[in-house]
């Protein structure tokens, strides 16, 4: 496998965003106007903005083991309630001091640690790339926080959470514990749970040879779990939100989302 030998780069994406602005709401504004000023998908998944995240690691143990790539692809929901990839940001990793490496967990990635061409950056730096377009999009769209979808998500929660607290940073823009899982959600529209046997069956080609790499990993999971919505939406024939559904508004700007993303 040649992927750990790909340069990751992050790939800001100015194409502007449908009702982009910032969180300020006049004032007296009522409940029900602020709730139709929403984005699209601020409406669909009650506040929270779906943001699919592949992680690859040398091991399993989130405290002890180095996360070595991060990716992150922002989705788009128009106004039908039909979604897509809008962006992917990438990031290569140097492990953290006293990082466990496991050799197994690095001959299956493919991934070599110290290769010059990774250009890799340090954990808190890393992660503000990652973070800083996230928390742009939450503002832009009226959501409250993000939401990580993953394929067995648990698993890339926890190494962002530990990622988190490692580097000190004050507020995680992912909720701390919800997620949507594409293996459940794939289980049930397609019977498949496999990442590669799902996509396929959603009708998407699958590369074994760019497998387990974060971002080929995290756009194929990204396709996936906007085909489950779509197919989802036309069955249903439901616009979104649905009939009657009121989703809180979101919370005014938080000045300590704006200090991070300033910072490095």
């Amino acid at each position: 496998m040649q992927h750990h030998l790909r340069i990751s780069q992050c790939f800001f994406n100015t194409r502007p965003v449908e009702n982009a602005g910032h969180l300020g709401y006049p004032a007296g504004m009522s409940n029900t106007a602020k709730t139709k000023a929403l984005a699209p998908i601020a409406r669909r998944f009650r506040g929270f903005l779906p943001v699919v995240v592949d992680v690859e690691t040398a091991g399993f143990n989130s405290k002890r083991d180095a996360l070595l790539e991060v990716a992150a692809v922002l989705l788009d929901m128009d106004g039908d309630g039909y979604m897509s990839r809008r962006e992917t940001v990438s990031v290569h990793i140097e492990p953290f001091e006293g990082a466990n490496l496991d050799p197994k967990a690095l001959a299956f990635t493919g991934i070599d640690p110290w290769h010059p061409f990774r250009f890799a950056k340090p954990e808190k730096e890393a992660l503000s790339l990652i973070f800083q377009p996230i928390r742009r999009q939450i503002r832009e769209t009226g959501c409250s926080r993000a939401i990580l979808v993953g394929h067995n998500p648990s698993f890339d929660l926890a190494f962002i959470k530990a990622a988190v607290e490692r580097c000190g940073i004050k507020r995680n823009p992912f909720h701390l514990f919800s997620t949507f899982d594409t293996a459940t959600l794939a289980g049930l529209v397609y019977g498949q749970t496999v990442l590669a046997r799902a996509v396929q069956a959603a009708g998407f080609e699958w590369d074994s040879e760019q497998a387990h790499s974060a971002v080929y990993d995290a756009e194929k999971t990204a396709d996936l779990f906007c085909a489950v919505v779509n197919r989802w939406r036309e069955v249903s024939g439901e616009p979104w939100p649905a009939t009657g559904q009121d989703p809180a508004p979101a919370p005014e700007p938080d000045e300590s989302d704006e200090n991070e993303e300033a910072s490095p």
